[in-house]
């Protein structure tokens, strides 16, 4: 287990959830906390952010809740969040988002996506003949950082694919036996019914179907929205059949992962139709609302649990389960991938960003970058310290330390 670490600056990693739901989930991943009994590690002035401090294994972690949903909130708070953990390294955004179906990928309900990219789509002009995405060089968001880069590759190999979710089955069934304990929490995070997952045509609107209501005659009402599809009775003849689901004949489909495209925006999506006009143009299999606003100003990734197919069929029966398999994914990456190791040249522990890549603490002892050779100084800033016999070159400036 990870070591109580002394100050805020030892925390190398954040989890941020958009949604108490997904937070509830996400601090089920938690091996300890360090905050049972009190923030002892406070924040910097004018940070309005809450945190929660812990640890997974052997990684201390910091969990952040935003105040609200969307790309300002994020930003905001991962600004903040820098501000006071200034030692973080890596934020993984994770919870529950809309899928993009397709022949190609077979997402269902429950499955986890894990971004390689993060697209604006509603980042743009609007027209009188319509909306144009803006999509520039200047305009896209970045790619990922090579270390991370490095771990999204592995996670499109069959092995790699197959030891993340393998852990993370393992971790979501402890997850679930943490939650049944816990008398005072109603959330199970069992997975719903196979029959409750529905892919309906991307024309067949969610809406009243009689004559009573004229609103409905193209377009969904408001009372339509907040109905449920058994209410309005949708069409059950009008479903796509998904070969995942038929195979299983009555029992629980595996989980799976999905590396690829998310599309982020401060909008719910809810139109099969537009669904799949930005999925094609934009090259993406998921929909959320957080992820554009994290991506640019430090190095993340966005694992989200698939809780609808981003269509006029919505439905919330599965956002608990969606954020639980995102938190196991979550998990399972930090343990598999992310764990401490020990430090070249002293006893502290580093960080590997991805399996090839180490930490190493201290100064260089000169310019060239080849040399390996490096001075570690330690020492209270209130105290008198000396260093002696050592040379320090950076850019014009050497400095000199005589014994």
């Amino acid at each position: 287990m990870a070591s109580r670490p002394a100050s805020r600056d030892e925390f190398e990693v954040a989890v941020v959830c958009a949604l108490p739901r997904e937070y509830d989930a996400a601090s089920l991943a938690f091996d300890e906390f360090w905050d049972d009994e009190g923030d002892i590690y406070g924040k910097a002035p004018n940070d309005p952010n809450i945190y929660t401090t812990g640890s997974i294994q052997r990684l201390n972690v910091v969990l952040v809740l935003l105040p609200g949903m969307g790309k300002v909130n994020a930003a905001n708070t991962v600004a903040s969040l820098r501000s006071s953990y200034s030692g973080i390294r890596l934020v993984i955004l994770t919870g529950i988002c809309g899928a993009a179906p397709s022949q190609e990928n077979e997402i269902i309900l429950g499955d986890v996506i894990i971004s390689k990219s993060v697209v604006q789509y509603d980042f743009g002009r609007q027209y009188t003949s319509g909306f144009v995405r803006k999509d520039t060089v200047e305009d896209n968001l970045g790619r990922p950082v090579a270390s991370i880069r490095s771990l999204l590759s592995m996670f499109q190999t069959a092995r790699g694919r197959d030891r993340l979710l393998d852990k993370a089955e393992d971790i979501l069934s402890q997850m679930q036996e943490r939650a049944a304990r816990n008398k005072r929490n109603q959330i199970r995070y069992d997975r719903p019914p196979t029959f409750e997952d529905k892919l309906f045509a991307t024309d067949y609107v969610h809406k009243h179907r009689d004559t009573h209501c004229k609103s409905c005659t193209e377009h969904a009402c408001d009372v339509a929205r907040l109905a449920s599809c058994d209410e309005l009775c949708c069409d059950d003849g009008s479903l796509i059949t998904r070969k995942r689901l038929s195979e299983i004949r009555g029992g629980m489909p595996d989980v799976k992962i999905f590396v690829g495209g998310i599309a982020s925006g401060d909008m719910i999506m809810r139109s099969g139709q537009d669904r799949d006009r930005i999925a094609k143009e934009a090259h993406v299999i998921g929909f959320e609302m957080e992820g554009a606003g994290v991506w640019d100003g430090i190095p993340s990734i966005v694992v989200k649990g698939v809780c609808d197919y981003a269509d006029s069929h919505k439905t919330d029966k599965w956002q608990d389960y969606a954020a639980a398999t995102a938190a196991s994914v979550t998990k399972a990456i930090l343990i598999q991938y992310l764990q401490p190791i020990k430090g070249d040249t002293d006893d502290s522990p580093g960080t590997s960003l991805c399996p090839s890549t180490s930490t190493r603490k201290g100064l260089p002892m000169s310019s060239d970058s080849n040399s390996g050779s490096w001075a570690i100084f330690h020492g209270n800033i209130s105290g008198k310290n000396v260093v002696a016999g050592q040379q320090i070159k950076g850019g014009t400036t050497t400095m000199n330390f005589r014994g």
